[in-house]
C-alpha cells in the first residue's frame, strides 16, 4: 500500500505545571529533510528527535516543532549581563548619532532582543523527556494515519493511469497489419522510382525489405511494456516504501513507449502513444509525493 509524503500530526498534553505541544508537518522531498524547532533546554536531544523521525517517517521534508508552556514562569530570569551589554551599546550608538531616545524606549528595545531570558535551572528532567518521547510517537501515529489516507487516493489515481497504458497495447496491435503493409508499399514505390528490378535482384530486394521491416518490429517493446505495467501495479502492493522503485519502473515504461513511438510509422499508433505518454506523465507527477 502506498504512503504519501504529505502528512500532519499534532498533540498536546499537560504534565505537572507544563503544557507540551508537539506538531509535525511533512511534504514531498527527495530523501529525508528534517527541520527541528525545540526549546533551548532540549537542544542536546535534537539528534535523538531526528532519529525518531527518520526511523518512523523515512522520507519527506519534515517540520517538527515542540513548545513547552510553563506556568511556573519563575524559572525564567533576566540575563543581567546580556541586558547591560545591550543597553550600553544602544546608548553609545544613540549618543554617537545624536539620536534622542528615552531610556524607557531603549529598555523596551533591549527586552525584544535575543538571549535576554535565561533558564535558572538548565537540567533536563528524564521523566519529562520520556513523556515527551511518548508524545512524539503519538504525533507520528497521527501523521502516519494521514499519510496512509493520502496514499490510498494516490494509489487509486496512479493505478488507473498505468492500467490505461496497459489496456492501450491491444489498440496498437489492431493497427499492426495495416502498418506493416503500408511501410512495405511505400518502400516498394520509392525503390521502383530509382531502380528497375529484374529477376536476378528480386530475391535480394525481398531480403532487404524483410530486414527493414524487422527494424520496425515492436513486438518485443509491447511485451516489455505490458510486463513493466504489471510489475508496477504489483510493486505498489508492497508494505515497504516503494516510491523510488516505482520511479525507476516508470522510467522503463516510458522508454518502451518512446521506442514504440519512434518505430510506429502509423498515425493512429502515434496518437495512442501520445495518450500513453500523457497518462505516464500524470502518474510520474503523483509519484513525486509517494514515500
Amino acid at each position: 500500500m502506498l504512503k504519501s509524503m504529505t502528512g500532519y500530526g499534532k498533540i498536546s498534553e499537560v504534565k505537572g505545571l507544563k503544557k507540551i505541544i508537539i506538531e509535525i508537518k511533512s511534504l514531498n522531498s527527495k530523501g529525508f529533510n528534517p527541520y527541528i524547532k525545540i526549546p533551548e533546554l532540549y537542544n542536546e536531544k535534537e539528534i535523538d528527535i531526528k532519529n525518531i523521525l527518520f526511523n518512523n517517517l523515512k522520507g519527506g521534508k519534515v517540520n517538527f516543532t515542540m513548545q513547552i508552556e510553563d506556568e511556573n514562569s519563575i524559572n525564567n530570569i533576566l540575563n543581567k549581563k546580556t541586558v547591560n551589554n545591550y543597553l550600553n551599546q544602544l546608548t553609545d550608538i544613540a549618543e554617537e548619532n545624536k539620536i534622542d531616545i528615552k531610556n524607557e524606549q531603549i529598555l523596551q528595545a533591549v527586552l525584544r532582543l535575543p538571549d535576554i531570558l535565561t533558564a535558572e535551572e538548565l537540567v533536563i528532567d528524564e521523566n519529562e523527556w520520556t513523556f515527551i518521547k511518548e508524545l512524539i510517537n503519538k504525533a507520528i501515529l497521527k501523521i502516519d494515519s494521514f499519510r496512509l489516507q493520502e496514499g490510498k487516493a494516490l494509489e487509486k489515481d496512479i493505478t488507473e493511469k498505468i492500467i490505461t497504458i496497459k489496456e492501450l497495447i491491444p489498440k496498437i496491435e489492431s493497427f499492426e497489419d495495416e502498418r506493416i503493409e503500408s511501410v512495405k508499399n511505400r518502400l516498394n514505390i520509392k525503390l521502383n522510382d530509382y531502380i528497375n528490378l529484374n529477376e536476378q535482384n528480386k530475391d535480394r530486394f525481398e531480403q532487404e525489405i524483410i530486414y527493414y521491416l524487422d527494424k520496425f518490429d515492436i513486438n518485443e517493446e509491447k511485451i516489455r511494456l505490458k510486463n513493466h505495467c504489471e510489475y508496477f501495479t504489483e510493486t505498489m502492493k508492497s508494505k515497504e516504501p516503494v516510491g523510488t522503485k516505482l520511479g525507476f519502473i516508470a522510467q522503463e515504461i516510458g522508454r518502451e513507449i518512446n521506442t514504440i513511438g519512434s518505430k510506429a510509422n502509423h498515425s493512429e499508433i502515434q496518437k495512442t502513444v501520445v495518450i500513453m505518454k500523457d497518462n505516464l506523465g500524470k502518474a510520474k507527477e503523483q509519484l513525486l509525493n509517494v514515500l
